[in-house]
């Protein structure tokens, strides 16, 4: 039956689909059902937390000497998720003492570091599908009046070879992926899964005691940390475009300050005031650097040249040609430093460093080498 309904996105229509968590709590209700009526479950209706009720088939069924194991087949719609297509199993077993257990096996991430919504040692389910799978294995066991004990077991036996394309290395889940999910439907390009990994990974970073933290954008600024910074990456947290909802996070969290280390290509978006680099929200970087030009006395054919580059590259190297590029990222960094202390409002301490690839570090702001200092010495 079809389960996946359509969405809007950037004026396309999009496939919705459905959680790791959802066809998690799925395969648990009908290898419960399957153990406790002695039939055959080939297909599960199932209410997710969103309201929306999913008919999803069961298969790989397997009958064993103590349990029933079965899976679903995950289906991400159109959100580029790596867990689309793989199966993920529950293995329910009849145990002696009432109650119902919940762990995972093969595939399934553990929890090694604190700051997560599960303890160390846990397996990587997180709260919400851990609630749905207890659920659906409850009300099946009060349908068949069945009081003894239960054991569930999730699996996903692709998981630990997924698990490295994920976050989950970095936010110190080993051996797998995370059942996650707080809706139980996957909406396509969401960018709420983007900034609520950016918050875990620095809620993670502060609950291991480090309140100072280097924010990147994306690998060039991870390499330049690594490389050039000497800085060790598994201090940094990687923000995407999203700087505005990481500074936020960061002020959530009463994090101490954060250094933003990044490419010019996007850090000098920034000096605009757009705290949303992707391409889509805003592409101010000509602009900004043919005003600061024309501040330093670029003239006007040379402003219409930097209005006319395609990259920040080219825009650098008529600056170079012309003497002013120290004075136009001198005034671009008072900028960019204007804009980050404004947007942590005064309790929170930003500063930022800003390179390309050809030239090295472009800019500082006034305290960014002292916090870079300061950040090295704590991972001593």
């Amino acid at each position: 039956m079809k389960n996946n309904s359509e969405v809007w996105v950037e004026q396309k229509k999009m496939r919705t689909g459905y959680t790791t968590g959802s066809c998690a709590a799925a395969a648990a209700k009908a290898a419960v059902c399957m153990l406790l009526s002695g039939e055959v479950i080939q297909q599960v209706r199932l209410m997710t937390p969103k309201g929306v009720e999913l008919d999803l088939e069961v298969e790989q069924i397997q009958r064993r000497q103590h349990g029933v194991r079965c899976a679903v087949c995950k289906d991400s719609g159109d959100d580029p998720d790596v867990t689309n297509g793989i199966y993920v199993y529950a293995e329910v077993r009849k145990e002696p003492e009432p109650g119902i257990y919940l762990d995972g096996g093969e595939g399934i991430g553990r929890i090694t570091k604190k700051g997560l919504e599960q303890p160390v040692g846990a397996a990587a389910i997180n709260r919400v599908p851990r609630q749905m799978i207890l659920e659906a294995v409850k009300e099946q066991s009060i349908r068949y009046g069945y009081q003894g004990g239960l054991s569930v077991i999730i699996s996903a036996p692709e998981g630990k070879k997924l698990a490295a394309k994920t976050f989950n290395p970095r936010l110190g889940i080993e051996n797998g992926i995370s059942i996650l999910g707080t809706s139980g439907i996957v909406e396509p390009m969401s960018e709420k899964a983007l900034t609520d990994t950016i918050f875990l990974e620095m809620k993670m970073l502060k609950e291991n005691g480090i309140d100072r933290c280097c924010v990147v954008p994306g690998n060039y600024g991870r390499d330049f940390l690594a490389e050039q910074l000497g800085v060790d990456t598994d201090q940094a947290v990687k923000c995407s475009n999203y700087i505005g909802e990481t500074i936020d996070a960061a002020v959530n969290l009463e994090m101490r300050s954060l250094l933003l280390i990044g490419h010019i290509g996007k850090l000098i978006k920034v000096a605009a005031g757009v705290m949303n680099t992707h391409s889509r929200q805003a592409d101010c970087r000509m602009e900004v650097l043919a005003a600061y030009a024309a501040a330093e006395g670029a003239s006007a054919e040379c402003v219409q040249a930097i209005l006319s580059c395609i990259t920040t590259t080219e825009a650098l190297e008529l600056l170079k040609e012309k003497g002013i590029l120290s004075g136009v990222m001198e005034r671009v960094m008072e900028r960019i430093d204007f804009h980050l202390r404004h947007r942590a409002g005064g309790s929170l301490q930003v500063e930022a460093i800003v390179f390309s690839t050809e030239d090295g570090i472009l800019g500082k702001t006034k305290r960014a080498e002292a916090l870079l200092k300061e950040i090295r010495a704590g991972a001593e």
